[in-house]
C-alpha cells in the first residue's frame, strides 16, 4: 500500500470519526451519501511493435524526413533484423575500438562532480554534492547504471541507427575540468572520426560553476540531416532509505507542445514505448531529483525535443531505459541544455517552460488547490527555520501550536454547537417516541424543533475541518520537498521519513484515544458504536501513520496535545448542560 492510499484511509476514517460523532443523535432520516471515487488514470503504452528501441518517432517537427543521400560507415549500422539478412564479412567493425582503453575524465565544481568515460563520451557519473546518499557513502548519485550512463548518443538516417555508444572518442582536455565558484565557465570537448570514411562526431559540454545546467553542443560531420538519440540512463539512482517507495516514485516526464504535462511511472513500462513530440523538455525524475533535458536554439538547434524512446530493461528490476530525439540541423550540429540536480521549486522555476510541475504535488483534480497551501505551507516552515534560526523539528512543533490557537475561536464555536446539539436530545426522543407510528407528524415536529432552537446537526463539524488542508499540504510537503530531506529532530534520522522506531505514532494514537475518551465520557448515552471506534481507530491510525513521514506524525501529535485543554474545558461544559436540562424554545 502507498503512502498516499495510506494518506487517504487515514483521512477518511478521521473525517468519518468526526462528523459521525455529530450525527449520532439527530433524528433525520439518513440521507443517501456518495463516497467521491478515488481512481487511477493509466496511460498504456502506445502498441507499435515494428520501431526497434533505436527508431525515431514516427512524426518528427523537423524535417528528418527529407536527409541527403548519406555516407553511412560501414560496421556502426544497427540492420533491422538480423536473421533476414546475409552477414557481410568485409564490413568494418571498427578496430579502433578494441585498441582504446577506457579512461575516466572527472570534472569537479562546487555543486556537481560529474565522470565522463572517453568510450561512448558518456557520463557514467553524476554526484551531487551538497547532498547525501542514504544508500551508499558519499553524496547523492544520479547514474543508476555506470554501463549505460548518460548521455551515450545515436544517430538516425532514413531508419538505419549509427550507435557511437561504445566508439572511442578523443577528449579535450585530457585532464578533466575544475571549477571554482564565481569562476567562468569551461568546456570538455569530445571527438570521434571514423578511421575510414569522412565522418565525425563532436560534442561539448560547457559547465557553469555555481549551476546545475550544462550547456550542451556540438556537430556531426559527412552524414547531412538526421535524428540525434541521446540516452537518459535506466531511471536516477535509489539514495533514500526507502528503496520501494523511491522507485515508485522513477517516471520519465514530457511537456508536449500541446497536451502539456505527462507522467510515466518507469514501473508501468512492460514494452517498448515511442512518444511522440515536439516537447519542450524532457527529464527523469526520482523522489527528490531530477535529469532533464531542453532543446536550444543556439548554434543551430532545434526548438523543440522531438520524441521520447523508453523500452523496459528487465522485468524482475521494472526499470526502464529513456532516451530522447531530437533534429540535426541542415548543417548537422545540435545544442541543448541539461538540468542534472534537485527538484528545488525556485530552480526549477528558473528554468521555465513549467519545469517547476516536474514532480506535481498531489491528485491532478485537487493540484491547483494544493499548490497555493504547499506555497504558503513551505515559506511558512523556511521563514520561521531561517527568522527564528531553529530546526524544523522546532519549526513544526510551533506550526502545531499556532494552528491551533489561530483557530480557537472557530473551534470555540463549533462546539458550542454540539453543547446546543446535545441540550436538546430529550426533546428529541420526547418527539421520536410520541410520533413513532406517525413519520410524517415527526417529521413536521423535528422541523419545528430545529428552527426553534437552531438545531443543526453539522454546525460543530466545518470549523473542525478548516486544519485538514494544512495537513494534506504538509504530507506533500514532506513527500516532495528537497529542503525537508535527510533532516535529522531528536532521535529522528529524517523528517521526511518515517519514524525508525514507532514513537510518534504510538504517542499520536495515544492523544486520539484521549481525545475521544474525554469527549466521550462526558455523554449520557454512548452508542456502542462510538466506544469500539474510541478503541479500534487509535490502533488503525498508529498502522497508517507509522509508515508516514515523521515530520507529519510530530505535527499532527503537536496539535492534538495543543486540543486537549479545549476539549477538557468543553467536557465540563456539556456536563453543565446536562445537569441544567433541555432549554426554552427559542422564539422566532
Amino acid at each position: 500500500m502507498s503512502s498516499e492510499v495510506r494518506f487517504i484511509l487515514a483521512i477518511i476514517l478521521m473525517l468519518g470519526v468526526l462528523v459521525g460523532g455529530n450525527l449520532l443523535f439527530p433524528p433525520e432520516p439518513p440521507e443517501d451519501l456518495q463516497e467521491p471515487e478515488i481512481g487511477e488514470v493509466v496511460e498504456d503504452p502506445p502498441a507499435d511493435p515494428e520501431p526497434g528501441p533505436d527508431s525515431p518517432p514516427d512524426d518528427e517537427p523537423s524535417g528528418a524526413d527529407e536527409p541527403t543521400d548519406p555516407l553511412i560507415p560501414e560496421g556502426l549500422v544497427e540492420q533491422p533484423d538480423p536473421e533476414e539478412t546475409e552477414p557481410e564479412p568485409e564490413a568494418d567493425p571498427l578496430p579502433a575500438v578494441e585498441e582504446v582503453a577506457e579512461a575516466q575524465v572527472l570534472v569537479e565544481g562546487p555543486l556537481s562532480r560529474f565522470t565522463f568515460s572517453n568510450v561512448g563520451a558518456r557520463v557514467n557519473s553524476v554526484e551531487l554534492l551538497g547532498f547525501e546518499s542514504f544508500t551508499r557513502p558519499g553524496p547523492v548519485q544520479l547514474v543508476a547504471s555506470e554501463e549505460a550512463g548518460f548521455l551515450g548518443s545515436r544517430i538516425v538516417l532514413e531508419g538505419d541507427t549509427l550507435d557511437l555508444r561504445d566508439a572511442p572518442f578523443e577528449v579535450s582536455p585530457e585532464e578533466g575540468l575544475r571549477l571554482e565558484s564565481g569562476g567562468d565557465p569551461q568546456t570538455l570537448s569530445f571527438r570521434y572520426d571514423h578511421p575510414t570514411e569522412p565522418f565525425y562526431l563532436q560534442i561539448r559540454y560547457t559547465f557553469l560553476p555555481d549551476s546545475y545546467l550544462v550547456r550542451v553542443g556540438g556537430e556531426v560531420g559527412g552524414l547531412g540531416r538526421g535524428l540525434l538519440v541521446s540516452d537518459l540512463g535506466e531511471g536516477l539512482a535509489l539514495n533514500e532509505v526507502d528503496e520501494d517507495q523511491e522507485q515508485a516514485s522513477m517516471a520519465y516526464v514530457v511537456n508536449h507542445l500541446q497536451e502539456g504535462i505527462r507522467t510515466t511511472d518507469l514501473q508501468s513500462i512492460d514494452g517498448r514505448v515511442v512518444d511522440d513530440g515536439p516537447f519542450h523538455w524532457a527529464a527523469v525524475k526520482s523522489r527528490y531529483f531530477v535529469v532533464g533535458v531542453f532543446p536550444s536554439m543556439e548554434l543551430g538547434g532545434a526548438e523543440y525535443l522531438g520524441g521520447v524512446l523508453a523500452d523496459v530493461v528487465g522485468v524482475e528490476e521494472r526499470r526502464a531505459s529513456v532516451a530522447v530525439a531530437q533534429s540535426l540541423s541542415s548543417t548537422g550540429s545540435f545544442a541543448f541544455d541539461l538540468f542534472a540536480g534537485p527538484q528545488d521549486y525556485a530552480l526549477l522555476s528558473e528554468m521555465g517552460r513549467d519545469f517547476q510541475e516536474v514532480n506535481p504535488i498531489g491528485w491532478g483534480f485537487i493540484r491547483p488547490i494544493l499548490r497555493p497551501f504547499v506555497g504558503i505551507i513551505m515559506w511558512v516552515l523556511v521563514f520561521f527555520h531561517e527568522t527564528l534560526d531553529i530546526g524544523y523539528g522546532y519549526v513544526l512543533i510551533l506550526v502545531g501550536v499556532l494552528m491551533r490557537l489561530l483557530l480557537f475561536p472557530l473551534n470555540h464555536k463549533a462546539m458550542r454547537a454540539q453543547l446546543r446539539n446535545m441540550a436538546v436530545q430529550p426533546l428529541l426522543k420526547d418527539i421520536q417516541t410520541k410520533y413513532k407510528d406517525q413519520p410524517e407528524k415527526m417529521q413536521k415536529e423535528l422541523m419545528k424543533l430545529y428552527k426553534e432552537h437552531g438545531f443543526n446537526p453539522l454546525a460543530g463539524c466545518w470549523p473542525m475541518l478548516l486544519p485538514w488542508p494544512v495537513l494534506i499540504a504538509l504530507f506533500f510537503v514532506f513527500q516532495n520537498t528537497i529542503e525537508l530531506r535527510g533532516v535529522p529532530f531528536a532521535w529522528l534520522p529524517d523528517l521526511a521519513a518515517a519514524d525508525p522506531i514507532y514513537i510518534l505514532p504510538v504517542l499520536l494514537g495515544v492523544s486520539m484515544f484521549l481525545l475521544q475518551w474525554i469527549s466521550l465520557r462526558t455523554m449520557e448515552e454512548v452508542a456502542p458504536q462510538m466506544k469500539m471506534m474510541m478503541w479500534v481507530l487509535p490502533v488503525v491510525m498508529v498502522v497508517i501513520f507509522a509508515n508516514l513521514p515523521s515530520g507529519l506524525n510530530l505535527y499532527y501529535l503537536t496539535a492534538n496535545v495543543a486540543t486537549l485543554p479545549q476539549s477538557w474545558w468543553i467536557a465540563r461544559e456539556r456536563q453543565k448542560v446536562q445537569a441544567k436540562g433541555p432549554p426554552a424554545p427559542v422564539e422566532a
